[in-house]
């Protein structure tokens, strides 16, 4: 039996890229895909990885398919999430960070990628080109690891903000999805955490 946890943090994140593909277009990556987002330098570093993944039982491949990754073993979705509101996130500025859970909502599961494990108030408008708006509550999966281009909860020095997040090396910018505002540079000095990555909203009202 395997689990999460006995993945790397990169097959982790993988495995979660191929994962949130699969339920946002109905159809897995490629492995050039795959080597695109993880910044690997060729479809056999990608491939490795994958192999790997199927080896510990969580896909299977079709060979004779560019997108023949099938996942296994799901687990089961509940009927109904009960998900904590912890608070809000700023999509903006960064704001400082509200850990007090405010309310539960009682969800249906359908309504996410991937089940979050808490909901954030969105504060600010800097992400809506990605269809979040102020007041809307996003899904959080708690995560450490976040690939290019994925919508990630980070806190940077203290305060937690939503972006989209983007490496080349040891260069991190936490990005805006609207042209009034500048991509967050972050320094060398600086204290950067991945808190979880976006899977989904919800918008009251």
């Amino acid at each position: 039996m395997y689990s999460m946890t006995t993945l790397t943090p990169r097959r982790t994140a993988i495995l979660t890229f191929i994962r949130d593909r699969i339920a946002r277009q109905g159809q897995s990556p490629s492995l050039a895909e795959i080597a695109e987002a993880f910044g690997f330098a060729s479809r056999s570093v990608a491939r490795k990885h994958v192999v790997a993944l199927t080896e510990a039982g969580f896909i299977e491949v079709n060979p004779n398919q560019a997108r023949g990754i099938r996942l296994l073993n799901q687990p089961a979705r509940p009927e109904w999430l009960d998900v904590p509101v912890l608070g809000r996130v700023a999509a903006g500025l960064p704001i400082g960070a509200d850990a007090e859970v405010h309310n539960r909502l009682q969800l249906d599961p359908g309504t996410f990628a991937k089940i979050p494990d808490y909901l954030l108030r969105v504060q600010g408008d800097s992400m809506i080109e990605d269809g979040i708006l102020d007041g809307d509550l996003v899904g959080v999966r708690r995560s450490a690891e976040a690939f290019n281009g994925q919508i990630v909860v980070a806190r940077l020095d203290g305060e937690v903000t939503i972006k989209r997040f983007e490496r080349h090396g040891e260069h991190v910018r936490l990005l805006p999805r609207n042209p009034a505002y500048q991509p967050i540079v972050v320094g060398p000095d600086q204290d950067l955490a991945i808190e979880g990555v976006f899977c989904g909203l919800v918008r009251q009202g």
